[in-house]
């Protein structure tokens, strides 16, 4: 019984860290320039398929891929916000034009994969060979362990980035004060652009991690991209720090509901958990409650 809790916890650790890094991809993007971006678990795909291209085709190691697919999906993040983003950003009511952009930016990228791979899904091959390895004196999936520590040296590698360069206090201003940053001399627009870009990367980096575990499709971004965006909403819309225990707290308790409730409504869990914070806590665990005076 014991084994079974630590295995369940490793695999819903590993599943709410895949959540953790695009809900953290929303987060960057929201608290940057105020919107949401829809297509953030397309990019998921894309990564995952880049991965693919360099490993299964082009037999790649699998470090030097990961580098190249995840550098390879920032540089496409950065032309989605230059094509996509910029030309209806000063639009009047200006969220409601890159809301509908980023949804139909999500259908057009889903549908273009398609085009290219084709309907069969692609079947990644992990880091490591084996088919499990000991841990706390039980056997665990390897690809697992990997998720947790690659998303984990991530993390910690985005905060030491925003907190101690001067590149990354210059991304916090301009999420703060756009206005303020650009008298500051701080260019604005090159901020955004680096802003899709790093969310983006950490989508990418999200899809190729998971891409063993799951085939490759076309569309596996999206289930994906539900769940990290109630991740995000749960841990505090506009938290890094509720983005990613939202992640992880979503993926425990899809693995624990899937096996002790019941495995027919493992897509329900994290949407009840949503739904009940949405109503007695709307801010999320990490969220400032707004006020207004009418």
């Amino acid at each position: 019984m014991f084994s079974e809790f630590i295995q369940l916890t490793i695999a819903g650790l590993a599943v709410g860290s895949i959540y953790a890094l695009i809900a953290l991809g929303f987060v960057l993007i929201y608290t940057s320039v105020n919107v949401v971006n829809f297509a953030q678990g397309d990019f998921a795909m894309i990564g995952a398929y880049f991965m693919v291209s360099l490993v299964v085709v082009l037999h790649l190691p699998w470090w030097l891929a990961l580098l190249l697919a995840v550098a390879a999906t920032g540089l496409v993040g950065a032309l989605f916000q230059l094509l996509i983003f910029q030309p209806v950003r000063n639009r009047p009511r200006n969220f409601l034009p890159v809301m509908i952009a980023t949804v139909g930016a999500s259908v057009f990228l889903e549908q273009a994969f398609l085009l290219i791979y084709g309907p069969i899904p692609y079947q990644l091959p992990p880091i490591f060979k084996a088919e499990s390895v000991a841990v706390l004196g039980v056997h665990v999936y390897p690809q697992y362990i990997v998720i947790i520590v690659v998303t984990a040296v991530m993390v910690a590698l985005l905060n030491w980035f925003l907190e101690r360069t001067k590149l990354g206090k210059q991304l916090q201003a301009t999420a703060q004060d756009p206005d303020t940053a650009r008298l500051m001399g701080i260019r604005v627009a090159w901020m955004a652009a680096l802003t899709f870009a790093i969310s983006t990367a950490l989508g990418g980096l999200a899809g190729l991690l998971i891409a063993p575990v799951y085939t490759v499709t076309a569309t596996m971004g999206s289930s994906i991209a539900l769940k990290a965006f109630a991740a995000a909403i749960v841990g505090g819309f506009g938290s890094m720090k509720g983005a990613i225990v939202g992640g992880l707290g979503i993926g425990l308790i899809e693995t624990y509901g899937a096996t002790y409730i019941s495995g027919s409504y493992r897509d329900a869990f994290p949407f009840i958990v949503l739904i009940l914070f949405l109503i007695f806590r709307p801010y999320g665990l990490f969220g400032e409650k707004i006020s207004q005076k009418v």
